[in-house]
């Protein structure tokens, strides 16, 4: 992983090897006074469930795949012990739980190093986190349909805490999440680590981790081949760090927030043509990052400056594959623009097709072009739109081709009218509306990108914070099944009015808006997104080598295994064979690798 990500992740995960965050430098600037207080737990404790419960405080692993209830002592099965496997320069993930009828302050939960039997240490980086739980409901009618209140609220751990000990309530339980990365220099074998709980005046508790290390090496993120676009919202970022927007102390809050995105393999640069494309339907309206001024002799004028920071800076996070601009279409049909007569802002409306849509896009869309030429960004930058009828997507593209045919064209479309615009550079449709099969491999065969978006309107796979962990992971999988590139997801961190305790909005299911948590905290459905990225990664370098070895057999199993996965309903059993399927390609791996 990227050290500049680890860096931070290290600040925030509180444990290294043993380490607490007093081992690092002074916290930076932009973690001070995010303090807060989770939510009480809208469900009454569950007397009865704790009344078997020994005093003390009890541990155990327990599933990555599954959420655990705040309130009510958890039925699992004591586990020790945990075996994990994967490449070299893999991220792994492992689930302990704590729960305790007493409180219990300052508990700490810390990671040794990890050792082969001969004694060599790995190296690798581990880190444990106190997750969070925040208030979230459930999935209810699509976007719009539903009303504030319509579902009882709940609590779900998602979100990874920086905290490097935590106060236990009494009955209560507190998942920690572990995190391994593997060396990319790592020598093949197994190796074994502890897992250290502790507490003032209390008896150290040790479980085990078992780690398989396969002689397989996984490409640096930025090498990655799935296309990964989710949205990104600057403004949301200066508003909860209290910054101006896009003064120097944004962008540098926007450090290790964009930093996480890269780390995950993001593909596109979401920037903004002109006023808020999407009519305010975020807690925070997006910024202006292009000036349009009507001059007084009628002429328009256009500042790029905001837009060519903004790329700049993401390109030097390492996000520079395109660069989707939103929007032509924008969802009240609005162009925002400066008068220099009056000095004042005007917003007019301006519907595809129209003269008066012409009149303000096509001296734009020339001189965005020739701006685009000169910072070497034309062939990689698109104009998109989203969710917009026919009608509308036809005049718009129609206009593009006539006045900048140079200019590429990406949109995410619910309505099913992808072959009306066989030759666009990136087509998204949402999950439940897939492509066919064999328009995917002519779209690939052009060199053209299509992904799927998961959005407020489907329920699986989705990544709200009450879906089941494993969705974020089959999303790589789905792909793979599907024949898709990728996969969109608006938002990336369209943060809440109070993100760190209530992921609801509106009308929109929970957590719909964001995956990542403010001072680039992680969250359970971001970790296991990267698992599903790394197993789409895994895959293609699997069977390219199976091909090559001509091994029939066990390129069928595996096409089989991936085949199981090509559903975007909810079915008994998915889980069973997104884990199956993971299981059979490190076995094929670690073969391979002999």
């Amino acid at each position: 992983m990227n050290a500049k990500r680890t860096f931070y992740q290290l600040i925030y995960a509180g444990t290294l090897t043993g380490m607490t965050s007093a081992g690092f430098c002074q916290e930076p600037q932009w973690d001070k006074g995010q303090t807060f207080i989770e939510a009480s737990d809208p469900v009454k404790v569950d007397d009865q469930s704790w009344r078997p419960v020994k005093p003390g405080l009890h541990s155990s692993f327990v599933s990555i795949d599954k959420r655990y209830a705040k309130s009510e002592a958890p039925k699992v099965s004591m586990e020790r012990s945990v075996h994990v496997k994967g490449w070299k320069g893999e991220r792994l993930s492992a689930q302990l739980l704590l729960w305790t009828t007493d409180s219990i302050p300052g508990v700490k939960v810390q990671l040794s190093g990890f050792t082969s039997k001969n004694g060599k240490q790995l190296g690798a980086i581990a880190y444990a986190r106190f997750e969070r739980y925040i208030l979230t409901d459930e999935f209810g009618p699509g976007c719009g349909k539903r009303k504030p209140g319509d579902f009882a609220a709940s609590l779900s751990p998602d979100m990874l805490d920086d905290l490097s000990s935590f106060n236990l309530e009494k009955k209560k339980t507190r998942p920690v999440w572990i995190t391994i990365e593997i060396p990319r220099n790592a020598e093949k074998g197994a190796y074994a680590g502890k897992v250290q709980i502790t507490a003032p005046g209390g008896k150290q508790q040790e479980l085990n981790i078992s780690l398989d290390v396969i002689d397989m090496l996984l490409p640096e993120p930025s090498a990655w081949t799935f296309h990964l676009d989710q949205w990104q919202h600057p403004s949301a970022v200066a508003r909860v760090n209290n910054v101006p927007v896009w003064s120097e102390a944004h962008f540098e809050a926007l450090k290790p927030q964009m930093q996480m995105l890269a780390d995950a393999g993001q593909k596109v640069i979401t920037a903004t043509l002109n006023k808020d494309p999407w009519h305010v339907q975020t807690y925070d309206p997006y910024e202006d990052m292009i000036i349009w001024t009507k001059e007084k002799d009628g002429s328009w004028s256009y500042d790029y400056q905001v837009f060519d920071k903004w790329v700049s800076f993401m390109m030097n996070m390492g996000i520079k594959k395109m660069i989707n601009c939103y929007s032509i279409v924008p969802w009240n049909n609005e162009i925002h623009y400066k008068d220099a007569a009056t000095g004042k802002f005007v917003d007019v409306v301006a519907k595809p097709g129209t003269p008066e849509f012409t009149t303000m896009w096509e001296p734009f869309l020339k001189d965005f072009a020739k701006h685009l030429q000169q910072k070497g960004w034309l062939e990689i930058t698109n104009i998109a739109l989203d969710e917009r009828n026919k009608d509308e997507m036809g005049a718009a593209f129609a206009l593009i081709e006539k006045v900048a045919p140079s200019l590429g064209v990406a949109y995410a479309d619910n309505q099913k009218t992808y072959k009306r615009y066989p030759n666009s550079q990136d087509v998204s449709t949402a999950v439940h509306h897939p492509i066919d099969p064999k328009d995917l491999a002519e779209r690939r065969s052009k060199g053209l990108n299509t992904t799927f978006y998961i959005y407020c309107g489907n329920n699986f796979p989705n990544q709200f914070t009450f879906s089941d962990p494993a969705e974020s992971t089959y999303a790589g999988w789905y792909a793979l099944a599907a024949g898709y590139d990728g996969v969109l997801r608006w938002a990336f961190n369209s943060w809440v009015e109070n993100p760190l305790v209530d992921s609801r909005f509106r009308t929109w299911p929970a957590g719909d808006t964001y995956i990542t948590y403010p001072q680039a905290r992680s969250s359970i459905r971001y970790e296991r997104l990267v698992e599903g990225i790394q197993d789409y990664e895994k895959v293609q370098i699997v069977k390219k080598l199976l091909e090559q070895k001509q091994d029939h057999s066990r390129l069928k199993a595996l096409n089989a295994a991936i085949a199981k996965l090509n559903s975007h309903s909810r079915y008994e059993g998915w889980n069973d064979d997104l884990n199956a399927a993971k299981q059979l390609v490190n076995s094929i791996s670690a073969s391979l690798s002999k």
